[in-house]
């Protein structure tokens, strides 16, 4: 992503605000204000979470301070109710880090291991993303530079250029859920480091900023709620602040920064709700709200549905498709490019009736149709519970995939079985335990391929789930 020079910043948002008084003025200025936060939106998600993750003064598996990684060493508990549609095929590492100096950031030889450590912006786009797809298993030392570095590059680095001072790395590696392997997994994630370029070399011993008592909002109310709380006013200042330094806007904001501008809402400038007219004032009490209720109807229009499964793709890289980045930020933040990993998930059966556990199910996947994936695939069942979370079972499985040594039929096909009750001890390595109400399979392909059967461009397509009669 290419930052926009100040200069051309300025000249290209020097428009007045001022003298906009007529009903059609105002409904221009109304729609600059909802286009305005939707485009502001995943900046303001990213930045919160942030805050949320990293203010504090020691690491735990899920927060730690800039600079340090905080790893995740367990798959979530059958009671979790944590995020929702939680993950138990890759165990999460994740930094925040502040590019005011370059930093290193350095893992070990990740061997035949998947592994992904896509690196966001504080815009949530996917800038780089070394993994076993990109890079292979070797370690590797990546130089992470912010906006208008120009030193030299160490030998036996690679630089990777962050448009934002500020940036996020989610790490994710294979984990097959046995204590022998997390025991192999946590001693990788414990070789993911992060150290100043300035440090690089020497004894190092990562310190953790001051935390700061009051970052002017909620540390553990959810993104949406504390964006919500910070009003028209609120949210609007702090798009500004982040866009003078720490997140300038990209070339291609241009035209939406000159609309921006005539409401007041620029880089590095107070924005005063008190300096509208007060009718326009009063419309825009509300915009949080309205502008949220607008990106929650345009979810629908990120995926796709083929035989009953739906999925996104395109994600990852916005460009200036405002409301996609706007929607995956309120709603499945921060998202994957499609090439590391598609989520296609189901809600009904064949006939298209909602998938419930007082029914028995299959999916029958024919010959060398299993999901075409060069990582892996699995499929992992979540009630529905204001979220979707895992099904408690006798086995404690969540999910079902190659690592449970699945028993193929004599013509080679592989049918799988989604029930509560168990389909016999025959069969429940291929069992997937569902609740008694409603539920969804989740298919979780990593590193999808490309060519030859492929979900990428329409080539292979999951089974449709039946029910047993």
């Amino acid at each position: 992503m290419r930052v926009m020079p100040t200069a051309v910043l300025a000249s290209a948002i020097s428009l007045s605000h001022v003298g906009y008084s007529s009903a059609a003025d105002q409904d221009e200025l109304l729609q600059i204000a909802k286009d305005a936060y939707v485009y502001g939106y995943s900046l303001i998600t990213t930045e919160v979470t942030r805050v949320q993750m990293s203010n504090v003064d020691k690491v735990s598996n899920t927060h730690a301070p800039m600079g340090q990684f905080a790893n995740v060493r367990r798959y979530p508990p059958a009671d979790y109710r944590g995020v929702s549609a939680p993950n138990a095929d890759t165990l999460y590492s994740l930094a925040w880090v502040d590019l005011s100096e370059p930093q290193v950031f350095s893992h070990p030889d990740m061997g035949k291991r998947y592994y992904l450590l896509p690196m966001y912006n504080l815009w949530m786009d996917i800038f780089d993303s070394p993994g076993a797809r990109t890079t292979g298993g070797a370690a590797a030392k990546y130089l992470l530079t912010g906006p208008g570095w120009e030193g030299k590059v160490p030998e036996g680095m690679t630089q990777v250029k962050s448009a934002t001072r500020k940036m996020l790395i989610l790490g994710r590696t294979y984990a097959d859920g046995t204590d022998k392997d997390y025991k192999a997994v946590n001693a990788l994630q414990a070789q993911l480091k992060i150290t100043p370029l300035s440090a690089w070399g020497k004894p190092y011993t990562p310190k953790a900023p001051a935390v700061d008592p009051n970052p002017g909002f909620s540390m553990t109310d959810k993104p949406q709620e504390v964006i919500l709380a910070m009003g028209t006013e609120g949210y609007f200042n702090k798009l500004a602040d982040l866009m003078c330094k720490d997140a300038p806007p990209a070339a291609g904001d241009a035209p939406i920064l000159a609309r921006m501008a005539k409401l007041g809402i620029e880089p590095c400038k107070p924005f005063k709700l008190s300096s509208l007219d007060p009718a326009l004032q009063a419309k825009l009490a509300d915009l949080p709200q309205v502008a949220l209720k607008e990106i929650g109807a345009s979810q629908s229009t990120l995926g796709r549905e083929v035989k009953g499964w739906t999925f996104t793709s395109g994600l990852g890289v916005y460009g200036t498709d405002y409301m996609k980045r706007a929607v995956v930020a309120a709603f499945g933040w921060p998202a994957n490019l499609e090439k590391d990993a598609v989520y296609p998930y189901t809600l009904i059966d064949s006939s298209g009736q909602k998938l419930e556990g007082k029914n028995k199910y299959t999916l029958t996947f024919a010959k060398d149709q299993t999901p075409p994936a060069n990582g892996f695939w699995s499929i992992t069942m979540y009630q529905i519970d204001k979220g979707w979370w895992f099904v408690p079972n006798p086995l404690n499985k969540f999910t079902v995939s190659a690592r449970n040594d699945l028993h193929y039929n004599a013509d080679g096909s592989l049918t799988l079985y989604f029930q509560h009750e168990s389909p016999g001890k025959d069969k429940e390595a291929n069992w997937l335990p569902a609740p008694k109400g409603e539920f969804i399979p989740m298919m979780r392909m990593y590193w999808p391929k490309e060519s030859g059967l492929s979900i990428l461009d329409g080539t292979w397509t999951p089974p449709q789930v039946q029910k047993v009669e």
